[in-house]
């Protein structure tokens, strides 16, 4: 079989596995979230955080329970790294430093997890478990619960009330991400994913030296860290590591994963606003554009450009050959377009436009897609901003699902898709004007303006990929990551949860013979090409200085 159609028929055992999953999940999910009873467990925790569940909260109080929750979890994370010398299980590594645990500490809380450190080599068991992956569950479910509430605010009327937050993060983190996680940690270690607590062992000598590996709950956080597009790997070679992901069926698994939860989020939204043709309308935009994104990673990383080429049979440096192309240029394709940030092969060896593929992906907001929750908030939002092109195009006030669009409605929007592009471009331009961040570019040109640009792209749109080759170990690159990665989350936030409340103080408008179907493929086409249209504007000076100079050169 040759590494083309290895690729393409993994790709739609993807699709199938994705497609079965695709109603029961979404179903499931919309259930979680309209139901008002508590498990005995939720009960407890709701005691134990001194919550009312069924207190109904307006978008400030949703907000402010948003940010507190996290303010708390990146004080807890900081503090877990700075004392990690004195914790039990720390394999004897030292306590993080000040910047680094900083930037970690947010990474983690934000969704985001970029690692400026060799987890291997930083890492103890406490952290890793009673830090990390914790941040793994409650930031996925922060972001799913976010995205509840703008669907409440479609589906409800006459009210400011979106819900309760403790409610959303809770049965999100109980009844969603825990039970489906446990079960794809065991697929994993069936796999030969490792799950222990072990120390550190000696294996034999490497270029001259010993070399160690440690062991860890891998399979565990190697679930939540997939499932949850969280994406910071136990080891520094992340999914690329035989301990994470060791076999071709456990890479599809792991792809599965990332999926999953956003691409079923689409009926759950259907199912909430009484429409499940609005729900396959947005899941047609989300699967045209990662469909799109796949054939085209996988005709530039398959296509042959000298003898070398021709005898590999596509791109292979930087790549798992136990992968291949295919599976690689899916996985990276995935991880991008999703908040997820893990990667099976290093970007940095990717073709020119094969990089550029992965950049421009987390630049469209990683909504093909997206993460878990984000990705469709964020597709929402771009939703309202393709009906009010289409209104200005006819000369009437703009509609979606019976909430009119008026001028508070599309300022929020557009203050939403304003953020990480001025995040992204401003912190590229200061790091390139600068000398000292320069210093830790390790390619010059164009592949090495790249570096910089992955970088600041994939923290302020909390993706949390690397482009590798970029030292960002230092006190310039922890300090403004961690910001990027700070305002990139929680200020979108605040536009999502304030349109949210606008919206749901509205009285719903009756459909009339001019207004927009946004149930029909014409809306669907619409709302790619504003998508495409909106980045390429953004971002084309950007990527022209850098992946497109690198690709056409």
């Amino acid at each position: 079989m040759g590494p083309v159609l290895a690729g393409v028929l993994q790709l739609l055992a993807l699709i199938a596995a994705l497609a079965l999953a695709y109603i029961p999940l979404g179903n499931y999910m919309a259930k979680v979230y309209s139901s008002d009873k508590h498990w005995r467990v939720e009960k407890w925790i709701y005691k134990g955080i001194g919550a009312d569940p069924d207190t109904e909260m307006r978008w400030t109080a949703y907000l402010r329970g948003v940010l507190a929750f996290s303010v708390v979890g990146v004080l807890f994370l900081y503090l877990l790294q700075r004392l990690q010398g004195v914790l039990p299980g720390s394999l004897g590594f030292k306590s993080i430093e000040p910047d680094q645990a900083f930037n970690t500490a947010v990474s983690f809380v934000t969704n985001t997890n970029w690692q400026s450190y060799y987890g291997e080599q930083a890492m103890g068991h406490v952290v890793q478990t009673a830090g990390l992956a914790v941040q793994n569950f409650v930031s996925a479910a922060v972001g799913i619960a976010v995205a509840v509430a703008l669907v409440r605010g479609f589906a409800r009327s006459r009210t400011g009330e979106l819900g309760n937050f403790w409610s959303d993060l809770v049965r999100g983190t109980v009844r969603i991400l825990v039970p489906i996680a446990a079960v794809a940690a065991v697929v994993l270690v069936a796999c030969g994913a490792i799950q222990n607590f072990s120390g550190i062992h000696e294996v034999g000598q490497f270029m001259g030296g010993q070399q160690q590996w440690n062991g860890g709950a891998v399979a565990s956080q190697e679930a939540i860290k997939e499932l949850g597009t969280n994406g910071g790997g136990y080891f520094n070679a992340n999914s690329a590591h035989p301990f994470e992901n060791p076999t071709p069926f456990s890479n599809l698994f792991e792809i599965f994963l990332i999926l999953v939860i956003p691409f079923a989020l689409t009926r759950t939204f259907g199912l909430m606003v009484g429409s499940v043709k609005q729900g396959y309308a947005i899941l047609a935009t989300m699967a045209t554009i990662w469909v799109g994104f796949v054939a085209l990673m996988m005709w530039t990383e398959f296509a042959h450009h000298g003898p070398a080429f021709d005898i590999a049979g596509g791109a292979y440096e930087g790549k798992e050959v136990r992968f291949g192309v295919g599976a690689s240029s899916i996985f990276a394709t995935s991880t991008t377009l999703t908040s997820t940030g893990a990667v099976d092969s290093f970007h940095s060896s990717f073709t020119g436009l094969g990089g550029g593929i992965t950049m421009l992906g987390m630049m469209l907001g990683e909504i093909a897609p997206g993460g878990t929750g984000s990705g469709l908030y964020g597709m929402l939002i771009m939703a309202i901003i393709a009906v009010f092109i289409a209104g200005l195009m006819v000369g009437r006030t703009p509609e979606y699902l019976g909430k009119k669009i008026g001028s508070r409605e599309i300022k929020l929007a557009a203050c939403y898709i304003l953020v990480t592009p001025a995040l992204v471009l401003v912190f590229t331009a200061f790091a390139m004007a600068l000398p000292t961040p320069a210093n830790s570019m390790t390619n010059s040109g164009a592949h090495g303006f790249s570096e910089i640009l992955y970088a600041y792209t994939s923290a302020s749109n909390n993706n949390g990929s690397a482009f590798a080759g970029l030292n960002a170990d230092t006190q310039w690159f922890n300090s403004t990551l961690g910001l990027c990665m700070l305002f990139g989350r929680f200020v979108p936030m605040i536009f999502v949860l304030a349109l949210a409340g606008s919206l749901a103080e509205q009285r719903p408008v009756p459909a009339t013979a001019g207004t927009l179907r946004t149930d029909k493929p014409l809306y669907t086409g619409l709302l790619v090409g504003t998508i495409i249209i909106i980045t390429g504007l953004t971002y084309f000076p950007a990527l022209a200085l850098g992946p497109l100079a690198e690709g056409l050169a």
